[in-house]
């Protein structure tokens, strides 16, 4: 058992270094205004199997995909606007981290508010009903007795 664990122990170093190597991909830049508008991009692209994370900061195998994809369409000459509409379309405007208001994207938009304007009609009409059961009962119910001594 000692000769399997021995020979098990640098087969997994050597399987966690190629996982790690392969998780860092570098890109070569040509200069800083390159590198900042990959970030910028990035930023603006959603990871599409992370909750709530952008392209820039996610670990994912498929966020690394999408990033090596933006810079090779970057260096393919292509607008940061023509990037996002090529993977909208492959991927929906899910990929969009501030999605445009369109038919389909009013309830991400709107919901919030509309949920709160529910919310406090609720309240309104919770109070009145309350406001209304109180001022129909009779006074005589409602007022202290005499042999009640505050």
């Amino acid at each position: 058992m000692s000769r399997l664990r021995r020979a098990a122990l640098p087969a997994l170093l050597l399987s966690l270094f190629c996982t790690i190597a392969a998780a860092v991909q570098p890109l070569d830049f040509k200069d800083a205004a390159e590198e900042k508008r990959f970030q910028s991009l990035t930023r603006e692209l959603r990871c599409l199997v992370c909750q709530n994370q952008n392209l820039a900061d996610s670990d994912a195998g498929l966020a690394g995909d999408l990033r090596r994809e933006v810079f090779d369409q970057m260096r393919a000459g292509k607008s940061d606007a023509q990037i996002k509409d090529y993977l909208v379309a492959r991927y929906s405007q899910f990929v969009l981290y501030d999605p445009p208001l369109s038919g389909s994207t009013w309830l991400l938009w709107f919901g919030p508010l509309l949920a709160l304007l529910a919310g406090a009609g609720v309240l309104v009409v919770v109070v009145r009903r309350r406001t209304a059961a109180l001022a129909h009962k009779t006074p005589a119910a409602t007022a202290p007795r005499e042999e009640e001594d505050w």
